[in-house]
């Protein structure tokens, strides 16, 4: 008797561990808005959506240390919806993307912040240059998606970064030094046989 019920407590467990494990979670372009923002001279606040995120999101509620985020913003999704201004930041007088195609972020370290709420930090580069960002992150919602039958996580996250760390600067400050992104983001976990890379 004391070796079974020894046995279902290591079954049980072990089930509880699985359970628990983090699980990576790529995320959903379509459900995914990376919005800058910025003051134009003062008179408006512009803003531009990077689009067609790539990347993917492990997280572990029950260790949230070993969470982790990698992110490509290609530049080919940015969208101002002005087309001349969108092939304006993407020429060397921006994002000189032709050279530098995309923009990366990879989280080095993941931190509670409070109910529901995270610190990602993690380095962002843009045009070769690589800087540390800090992501004020909410938890939006994680659990079973009701469409997609899998395992999905949702989050909102807000950052500011001063472009002339990237070399971006132009027309800097009139134009702010200063760009506060908002991301939003849905990812699940992909479907069995799917590449995780």
């Amino acid at each position: 008797m004391f070796k079974r019920l020894a046995l279902a407590a290591v079954l049980a467990s072990a089930s509880a561990a699985a359970f628990a494990a983090p699980l990576t979670y790529k995320i959903d372009a379509n459900h995914t808005s990376v919005v800058a923002s910025w003051s134009h001279f003062g008179f408006a606040n512009p803003i531009a959506n990077f689009g067609q995120v790539d990347g993917f999101i492990t997280y572990d509620p029950a260790n949230v240390g070993t969470s982790k985020v990698e992110v490509t913003l290609p530049l080919a999704g940015l969208d101002s919806h002005v087309a001349d201004f969108d092939a304006h930041l993407r020429s060397a007088d921006f994002f000189d993307a032709e050279k530098y195609p995309t923009i990366t972020f990879k989280s080095t370290k993941v931190e509670a912040a409070g109910d529901n709420k995270l610190r990602v930090f993690g380095d962002l580069t843009i045009k070769g240059v690589t800087k540390p960002v800090v992501l004020d992150t909410t938890i939006n919602k994680v659990g079973d998606h009701p469409m997609s039958k899998r395992a999905a996580a949702g989050f909102d996250a807000t950052t500011t970064v001063k472009r002339s760390d990237f070399g971006v600067d132009k027309y800097a400050p009139n134009v702010s030094d200063n760009v506060t992104i908002r991301i939003t983001t849905e990812a699940m976990v992909p479907k069995a046989g799917a590449d995780k890379k």
